[in-house]
């Protein structure tokens, strides 16, 4: 009988991406981790022995926690989560489930070096219409789910990457920005391994979107009519990429489960 706080792999990659997934806990040993250094999407890495520092950064938050196998250091810790009131599940199989199930992994090697908080921060030109949305979107929902983006003068971004230690993105000649006809977001995905067809179908839209190619699909209209509202609506370019989120979440639920929904009007039923 499974444990009524374990989750299958197949229930944790239905949660990844969404506003409501639950903080992944990689408690992996050093010598498995280097063995394999990948990670789930949007995986923080703690040791094990850290649990009581790990419960402070999660109060208020659910955990999902994995190791190698799923079985004494996860259970160990997720336990121990519990004791401090985290409601925390462990990932059945643990990291090696996940892996052999073919589901999507972060290599760490391209994760930007960590602020001394533990959070990745990221810099970008102010005024964001749609890649500089889509990619905070997606480094929230699968990299980091505590990382921070400036959004500054388009002349300082490379200043201010340098001067804070940030990692620029959506600049000209820069790593993370579009390469040939494709745009950043497609490289992120491509850069850490994250593809899956939800997104990428999804990026299809905003590539369409972002490059004015209305013809790769044709929610790229809609993306980019919705994207410039948004930039009308608010002054402050965090506040416009925290109501962008609902935006692309949204984009993503339905490049994931709903693209064979129409609708029609008047429904089935309805009075004549």
């Amino acid at each position: 009988m499974a444990s009524p706080t374990e989750i299958t792999p197949t229930q944790l990659a239905r949660l990844i991406g969404t506003p409501l997934a639950p903080v992944l806990i990689d408690v992996r040993i050093d010598e498995d981790f280097d063995a394999d250094p990948h990670l789930i999407p949007g995986a923080i890495r703690y040791r094990f022995e850290d649990m009581d520092r790990c419960a402070e950064d999660l109060r208020g938050r659910s955990a999902i926690v994995y190791c190698q196998k799923g079985l004494k250091i996860s259970q160990g810790a997720a336990a121990l989560l519990r004791v401090h009131g985290i409601a925390a599940e462990t990932l059945e199989g643990g990291h090696v489930a996940w892996r052999d199930a073919g589901l999507p992994m972060v290599a760490a090697a391209k994760l930007p070096k960590p602020q001394a908080k533990g959070y990745s921060l990221w810099v970008t030109r102010h005024r964001p219409k749609i890649d500089r949305i889509a990619c905070p979107w997606l480094i929230r929902r699968f990299v980091d789910p505590n990382a921070q983006f400036l959004f500054v003068s388009p002349s300082q971004v490379l200043n201010v990457a340098d001067r804070f230690a940030a990692t620029p993105f959506d600049v000209e000649n820069v790593f993370w920005s579009h390469r040939g006809d494709t745009c950043t977001f497609d490289t992120m995905i491509t850069e850490f391994g994250i593809g899956h067809e939800a997104l990428d179908r999804l990026a299809t839209i905003v590539r369409g979107a972002d490059t004015d190619r209305h013809e790769l699909a044709p929610e790229s209209a809609g993306l980019l009519a919705a994207s410039l509202g948004l930039s009308r609506m608010y002054r402050d370019d965090l506040e416009q990429m925290e109501a962008g989120f609902l935006l692309y979440d949204a984009f993503y639920r339905w490049a994931r489960d709903a693209t064979g929904e129409t609708h029609d009007w008047p429904g089935a039923g309805g009075a004549a």
